[in-house]
């Protein structure tokens, strides 16, 4: 039996996976798409009006949306909405000024990725070179407001950071207080969201996300009095298979599956108004490769290919970011895809952002781990300017 995650489309439209079967399943990559647009999610995207904005960002932003021309259709990221993870860039934050030319450090890093015409960026901690200004930790009230500085000299918007989940359950005071700390860091950064770069858990079991569900409706009351929206990140183990019942093992533990995803589970026990997703399109894509069959209660093998974009349509505002993390397809390495700088793979960002809409609300972040090189420093900050160009380029296909 072959299902989708999605039981309301029986043709999904996402990238290609790497096998024969989900290949013809789910379609073919970029540069071999549809020719129509019947994969497109319902509803208009426009491109909004902005205030003003400083030189470096505001000229980055007029070049670009000039540059690729109207007649493509609608941009499908707009100018304010274009952000960056700096671990992508985490050569370059801990990169020694005193030893070399490149930009270095967090307001070097800052003043080049507005160049680039970055207008967002998401921490990956508060770390940086000891002899960059500010110094080595800026993960305090004082390093946040150094931070926000900078920030508002390049015309920069902090939107989230992969930084401290307590690993107390019940919480411990000590916890409690790093938690609270963190996000008034968040309130200094001017940051909406506040959230982790791992799963909620690694189990596979359902009581253990039951756990994890408990946990982050209480972290996640705590942000929303603090005026944050706390969200947490995947991988693609997350979008595997819960284990939920059939015979128990040894331990007492389920065997098999109901077809329900770990992290769709997730969001049905959690609250909708107190925890929120950052789906990593990359792992998720996978996800869609490696957990494609799973065992029925009864014994009986069913086949579910994983929709990415349909997961999101389905909880819509619950997704309010992404990593933007692109692959071109591999048929060796066991996950079904090799990272690249965004734009330069496979993955079918189009698509994507063209089917879960609302480009006014969601936050895509590019991200990619190989950036940094050990040989050619320079190269994250490169790979950047040309992740941002190809995200800027992307428009909705024309009907």
């Amino acid at each position: 039996m072959t299902s989708y995650d999605d039981p309301s489309r029986t043709d999904a439209t996402t990238s290609a996976a790497p096998d024969e079967d989900l290949r013809r399943s789910l379609g073919v990559a970029r540069r071999r798409f549809l020719t129509t647009c019947t994969a497109v999610a319902a509803g208009a995207v426009a491109t909004p009006v902005f205030g003003a904005a400083p030189a470096l960002a505001q000229d980055r932003d007029r070049d670009h949306d000039q540059g690729h021309g109207h007649g493509r259709g609608h941009v499908l990221v707009p100018p304010h909405k274009r952000g960056i993870i700096l671990y992508t860039v985490r050569d370059a934050t801990a990169r020694d000024p005193l030893a070399s030319d490149l930009p270095s450090g967090f307001r070097e890093v800052f003043k080049q990725l507005a160049r680039h015409g970055y207008r967002q960026v998401e921490f990956a901690g508060y770390r940086q070179h000891a002899n960059a200004p500010g110094g080595d930790n800026l993960e305090t009230v004082q390093g946040a407001r150094l931070l926000r500085s900078w920030l508002d000299d390049y015309g920069l918007r902090a939107q989230g950071n992969h930084g401290f989940i307590p690993s107390s359950w019940p919480l411990t005071p000590a916890d409690t207080d790093t938690f609270k700390k963190h996000l008034e860091i968040a309130n200094i950064l001017g940051m909406d969201h506040m959230g982790t770069g791992g799963d909620p858990t690694t189990s596979s079991y359902r009581a253990d996300w039951d756990v994890a569900a408990d946990k982050w409706n209480a972290l996640g009351e705590i942000a929303r009095r603090e005026g944050i929206k706390l969200y947490t990140h995947n991988h693609d183990s997350a979008y595997g298979f819960l284990l939920d019942g059939g015979p128990l093992d040894d331990q007492g533990r389920p065997t098999r599956s109901s077809g329900i995803r770990k992290l769709e589970y997730f969001l049905k026990v959690t609250d909708p108004r107190l925890v929120w997703l950052e789906m990593d399109i990359f792992w998720a894509h996978v996800a869609q490769y490696k957990f494609h069959t799973y065992t029925a209660h009864d014994g009986s093998t069913h086949r579910s290919v994983f929709d990415p974009a349909g997961l999101v349509t389905r909880h819509n505002k619950r997704y309010p970011l992404f990593h933007a993390k692109d692959g071109v397809v591999s048929t060796t390495n066991g996950m079904g895809w090799d990272m690249v700088p965004f734009g330069t793979g496979d993955i079918d960002y189009t698509t994507f952002f063209s089917r879960v809409g609302q480009v006014n609300y969601r936050n895509p972040m590019v991200e990619d781990d190989n950036s940094p090189s050990a040989t050619d420093p320079a190269q994250s900050l490169r790979e950047a300017k040309i992740s941002y160009d190809n995200m800027a380029a992307l428009r909705k296909r024309r009907c």
